[in-house]
């Protein structure tokens, strides 16, 4: 419910002295990376399964339901603050798209949920930001808590999420792909984001059953709509 600010390019001194390219080689050289890290991007997206359901529990509280989702990432709290609150960064994991940063209190920001039925664009206001300890804001009528950890020379990573009982299992099964993807992009093998009935074709299908059968909870068996809907 990560990875560091994305580069800028800074033109060293040095390069001043560099005796310049022919025409047209610089733009073909960037082009060539592009059409490189697309083309690495589909061959880790090509291998990648997600393990077996781990790491997830329910609480009630009368009548409010709430996933929590656990995760142990190689990469520092400030690593991972970066992937869950800068745009950029959100676009290649989370299950929704962000029009500004979440990462200051009080900010309202626009999030859209992506590969959905039809449009969800919901207004969001960060509660929270403890950079880089715990997040909070509501997508929808949810309510998200991220909370990071030092663990070694990584963190723990930990989701509390709102949401309707029929749909638990569900959105334990779209989560735990979100946060694998997550770790691909943190770790350097980015694999793309996966989110909605797109996931049927990653294992979210026995995701759902595990994370169901782990709940004790009988769900209907069909494609998903987004991690936390209800």
């Amino acid at each position: 419910m990560a990875g560091s600010v994305p580069p800028v390019l800074v033109r060293s001194r040095r390069c001043s002295r560099t005796p310049p390219r022919p025409h047209g080689s610089h733009g073909s050289i960037i082009h060539t990376d592009e059409k490189e890290d697309k083309g690495k991007k589909m061959t880790y997206r090509d291998q990648y399964t997600p393990g077996p359901a781990n790491g997830a529990e329910i609480r009630k509280d009368g009548e409010k339901w709430t996933l929590i989702l656990v995760r142990e990432l190689r990469h520092s709290p400030k690593k991972v603050w970066q992937a869950l609150t800068d745009p950029a960064q959100l676009r290649e994991w989370a299950p929704f798209k962000a029009d500004g940063s979440l990462g200051k209190v009080g900010a309202t920001v626009k999030l859209t949920t992506v590969r959905a039925p039809t449009a969800n664009v919901a207004e969001s206001t960060v509660t929270r930001a403890d950079a880089p300890k715990v997040l909070e804001y509501n997508w929808s009528d949810h309510d998200m808590r991220w909370q990071l950890e030092a663990l070694g020379g990584g963190t723990r990573l930990t989701l509390w999420t709102s949401i309707g009982r029929p749909c638990i299992a569900m959105g334990a099964a779209g989560w735990h792909i979100c946060l694998d993807v997550l770790d691909h992009l943190l770790s350097g093998t980015p694999i793309g984001r996966i989110a909605g009935p797109e996931a049927m074709k990653f294992g979210w299908k026995r995701l759902h059953a595990e994370y169901a059968k782990q709940f004790g909870i009988e769900t209907p068996n069909q494609p998903p709509q987004a991690p936390q809907n209800s």
